[in-house]
């Protein structure tokens, strides 16, 4: 199985309001020209800001590329990272796209929150590397999305804030 046919096996899932989860595609199906804007939006820059939960609790931002391929949303990481040992112990994640320089943030500011799979399936790996050519060994998350969120300035009058969740409509607030 490579990362193309995974995202064929790991259609958008829900259990109960509590769970919900989608795989990018299930994303992009629900909302499409959103998931156009994110993707956009994080392909601008090569390097995002993921955030997780030590043992404690608390939260851990690190830096770290991420791939859109076959309808998922891949993460990528080091052997023995602590990103991905984080991630092994509590899945869940947040995942900012990088700004860029100054503060013209066009397509505005974009976040993605969810949970992290570890994928050791070697199919699945084997369609990665031949995409990604990532140096081995690495771990390998495909992620279940919860929430995405882009905040903008429409008109230079309004702030604009779109929230997805599966299986809920798009929520979008204006404020003057």
């Amino acid at each position: 199985m490579t990362p193309s046919t995974a995202a064929t096996s790991t259609a958008a899932t829900s259990s109960t309001a509590a769970s919900a989860a989608a795989s990018w595609a299930g994303f992009a199906t629900a909302e499409p020209a959103l998931a156009a804007t994110v993707e956009a939006r994080f392909g601008a820059y090569t390097h995002h800001t993921l955030a997780t939960l030590r043992k404690d609790g608390s939260p851990r931002t690190t830096g770290l590329e991420v791939r859109f391929l076959g309808g998922e949303l891949w993460l990528g990481m080091m052997p023995g990272s602590v990103k991905a040992l984080d991630l092994r112990r509590d899945p869940r994640f947040a995942l900012q796209a990088n700004p860029g320089d100054g503060t013209g943030m066009g397509g505005g500011d974009v976040r993605i929150g969810g949970r992290a799979v570890e994928v050791e399936d070697p199919e699945v790996r084997a369609g990665y590397v031949e995409e990604v050519q990532p140096p081995e060994p690495f771990h390998l998350f495909r992620t279940e999305l919860t929430e995405v969120v882009r905040t903008c300035v429409e008109d230079d009058a309004y702030l604009v804030v779109q929230v997805w969740q599966p299986g809920k409509p798009l929520r979008t607030v204006r404020r003057a």
